[in-house]
């Protein structure tokens, strides 16, 4: 009997994945261009506070975006997230760090709607239109420019992706011990017990927003956020 050759399904995964590694890295090879046409603002999106196992998704987030604001690639930062798996709203606490790290607090605002990371870029997006900025970026990791590169390409166009470049921060760099009670939900209910798996991984694929691409101040989510008393 003659066997099929077909590429299994997580083979094809990985390797459209490794490609798209390569195309996000050389573009944080082109940095040096953006210095002379910096950005409005850049969007980081939120990771869960006081989750040991992300703490250097956060640290590496963070430095890169310090990194970008201080070498005039970015004027502004947007950090993007709410209380979604613990009860500090990520967009906050984010930016309470920006602060401790030395960023000037009129240069950074805290995003507090997105639960998801299809959401981050759609409310950040929003809140920069308001805010007058037009020349927009995503600054994340290379594992989320890759899963969000599409979203993007599809529904805002516009919107460029700057990767971290890790040779460019200090991972080792002193971290400071910050007050995030300002940060804190005080109505909070994790999303694992608000949402099925179901709903989401539709919020994943940013399928809980109604809303206009074109004109961001017109938005709505599908599923409402509950709470409990």
């Amino acid at each position: 009997m003659k066997r099929s050759l077909k590429t299994p399904a997580f083979l094809s995964c990985a390797l459209f994945l490794l490609c798209s590694y390569d195309k996000t890295k050389k573009e944080s090879n082109e940095l040096n261009d953006k210095i002379d046409n910096p950005y409005d603002v850049i969007i980081v999106p939120g990771v869960p506070y006081q989750e040991p196992s992300l703490k250097s998704v956060l640290k590496a987030r963070l430095l890169w975006a310090k990194y970008l604001f201080e070498r005039g690639i970015t004027k502004n930062i947007i950090f993007s997230g709410s209380a979604v798996y613990t009860p500090y709203t990520e967009g906050k606490v984010m930016k309470i760090y920006a602060d401790s790290l030395g960023i000037p607090f009129e240069n950074t605002f805290a995003e507090e709607e997105a639960e998801h990371s299809t959401e981050n870029i759609f409310y950040s997006v929003k809140m920069a239109r308001e805010l007058g900025f037009k020349r927009i970026a995503l600054a994340t990791d290379y594992y989320q420019a890759v899963l969000l590169r599409g979203y993007i390409k599809k529904k805002f166009p516009d919107v460029e992706i700057i990767p971290i470049s890790y040779k460019k921060i200090n991972m080792k760099a002193d971290w400071p011990e910050i007050d995030a009670e300002s940060a804190y939900a005080d109505l909070f209910v994790s999303i694992i017990d608000r949402e099925n798996r179901f709903k989401r991984f539709k919020g994943t694929m940013g399928k809980n927003i109604v809303g206009n691409e074109k004109d961001s101040s017109v938005y709505s989510r599908k599923v409402p956020v509950l709470v409990k008393n």
